[in-house]
């Protein structure tokens, strides 16, 4: 089975396959609690099931082999659930809860079957070289903490987030910022010891497992330069944007991507708690629209965390696979750029774009990802085509009135001196420069030249050391 098929039943909404409706009330729910630690206590085959069950109820009752290869159907290729899934299956299986009805006074519990926590990843998840992490002790180990330090960072039971608790407490600070289109980014920075764990989960773990080959926003070896290029010399190109990308991505799914990893439960999500976060209602200054406050005031993604773009494109995969095989069905090309979605091709993709572009919202729909309409963009052969800020009609370039409007910046700096061009008081005015200068010669080297020749001959104060 392709990891597509997998991360379709283990990614989606962070949920496991199977989704029960709540069950009713049930006489002597211990008993379905306990079966459902049993059917977890080890290989999830069928015989495996039955014999654990066996075990636990202490006889081999008929109807628990049936019950065992409807939890396997049901679960074959997902994540391995939570144990409150388990309890809830077992609880609304029909010939479960006749079995209780009719045998009430012989079903009782014999033993409590368990085994010590172990790694059971998905198939496609056992060739990620991610460390083996069995238990939450193991886990404070490989972050250089002690287990209360870990309770106390992944702070799953909110209390941080509280309106009572005290800034002083909180993990993060927030800052609000106005986009150039006009709306608002919520940035959530991790405080310094935060933010170290986090590092440690992104170079020990994350770091460790690929990406879908279309995403190139925070991939090493990857950039907006390897993002544009695929879509160069096009007949049309695609444009199209999703809203509120970080924090649409929940806790829940979080921790279903380190139970996919293999990670028992509650090292998944003690793991899930560290990378994510939920924004007091107090830390908001601006006026966010009540869905996207809904969506900050669960747990997310934190965008300012070190692990959020890692786990934002792992936790994509399945989106990922289903447009690049949307897009070769149309024979387009696809690539991504965190948030940002290119499709381009010929005039076979250009006679269905508007149908294509249905296509992909409705996939995204599913995926729980919205698009930002006001962003789409179709581009065509005779006007300019630019992705993350780059041309393509012809070859990967910076657009001609950036490279003038910096040129003239670099001029005026050789003339009137760097604090005549300072008008926004930038601290680090010099660094500034050779940031968007560096970021010219990463994309054209030739057209940079000219802009590296002005900036060795600025005259800088010497207070204002090079950063």
């Amino acid at each position: 089975m392709s990891f597509a098929a997998l991360y379709a039943e283990q990614l989606t909404h962070g949920m496991t396959r199977w989704s029960p409706p709540p069950p009713s009330a049930m006489p002597n729910p211990s008993l379905a609690s306990v079966l459902a630690r049993a059917f977890l206590a080890g290989e999830p085959s069928v015989d495996q099931i039955c014999e654990r069950g066996l075990r636990a109820l202490g006889r081999d009752w008929r109807w628990l082999r049936r019950l065992a290869n409807r939890y396997v159907a049901a679960h074959e290729t997902g994540t391995r659930p939570r144990h409150r899934d388990v309890t809830d299956f077992i609880l609304s299986d029909q010939e479960f809860r006749r079995a209780l009805l009719k045998y009430a006074a012989k079903l009782s519990i014999a033993e409590w079957v368990t085994e010590p926590p172990r790694m059971q990843p998905v198939a496609a998840a056992a060739l990620w070289p991610v460390p083996p992490i069995e238990s939450i002790a193991d886990l404070a180990d490989l972050l250089s903490l002690y287990p209360a330090e870990l309770d106390w960072f992944a702070d799953l039971k909110g209390l941080c987030q509280s309106s009572k608790a005290s800034p002083q407490l909180r993990h993060y600070h927030y800052r609000t910022f106005t986009k150039d289109s006009g709306g608002l980014r919520l940035i959530e920075s991790p405080k310094p010891n935060l933010k170290a764990v986090q590092r440690r989960i992104l170079t020990r773990i994350l770091d460790r497992i690929p990406p879908h080959p279309a995403a190139h926003g925070f991939v090493k070896g990857r950039s907006i330069k390897t993002f544009a290029m695929p879509h160069v010399g096009q007949r049309v190109v695609l444009r199209m944007d999703l809203q509120d990308f970080f924090p649409t991505i929940s806790g829940p799914r979080i921790q279903a991507f380190f139970r996919t990893a293999g990670y028992p439960e509650p090292v998944a999500d003690l793991l899930g708690g560290l990378c994510t976060n939920a924004t007091p209602r107090d830390a908001w200054t601006h006026s966010f629209d009540p869905e996207t406050r809904t969506l900050y005031a669960r747990p997310h993604l934190p965008q300012g965390a070190p692990t959020s773009p890692s786990l934002a494109n792992l936790c994509a995969w399945r989106m990922d696979c289903r447009l690049a095989g949307l897009a070769k069905s149309a024979g387009a090309t696809y690539t991504r750029y965190a948030d940002d979605l290119a499709f381009s091709g010929g005039e076979r993709f250009d006679r269905g774009i508007e149908r294509f572009s249905t296509h992909v919202a409705a996939i995204l729909q599913e995926e729980g990802f919205r698009v930002n309409h006001h962003k789409t963009r179709t581009m065509r052969q005779g006007a300019r085509q630019h992705l993350a800020g780059l041309v393509v009609n012809e070859r990967v370039n910076v657009s001609r009135a950036d490279f003038d409007l910096l040129k003239a910046t670099l001029t005026n700096c050789l003339r009137l001196g760097p604090d005549s061009q300072n008008r926004d008081s930038h601290p680090h005015f010099r660094s500034h420069l050779e940031g968007r200068i560096s970021f010219v010669e990463s994309v054209n080297p030739d057209r940079a030249r000219l802009l590296r020749r002005i900036f060795d001959h600025i005259l800088w104060r010497p207070r204002e050391p090079l950063q």
